[in-house]
């Protein structure tokens, strides 16, 4: 009887020799997953630290850009309407000389 309680005794132990192995090996995989989690928030943090500051500083660039382009709108309009008054005073002016007679060829030079 002795023996039979030593056995299941000993038979207990190694089960719970092999449970207690197995939760040493998961507690070092569960360790091994935080530090690396770990390292990812630092580098994260890292990496985002700055973005708030990066997205003010380019939202006024971006602003500063789209005052300077309005004036540049401006200049571009007036640029357009000075071409546009030159093309119909060069029509206009076309127009009148050909009613007068007058003709504009092109002069060949003969070498």
């Amino acid at each position: 009887m002795v023996t039979v309680v030593v056995v299941i005794n000993v038979l207990i132990s190694l089960v719970l020799l092999y449970v207690a192995w197995r939760v040493w090996q998961l507690k070092q995989k569960l360790a091994f997953i935080a530090d690396r989690l770990t390292v990812y928030e630092r580098n994260t943090h890292a990496a985002l630290s700055n973005a708030p500051k990066n997205i003010y500083t380019g939202q006024q660039n971006i602003h500063n850009l789209r005052q300077g382009n309005q004036g540049l709108q401006e200049q571009i309009q007036q640029v357009r309407q000075i071409v546009s008054l030159l093309f119909l005073g060069r029509r206009f002016w076309g127009r009148s000389f050909s009613r007068r007679g007058y003709q504009f060829s092109k002069k060949t030079v003969v070498k």
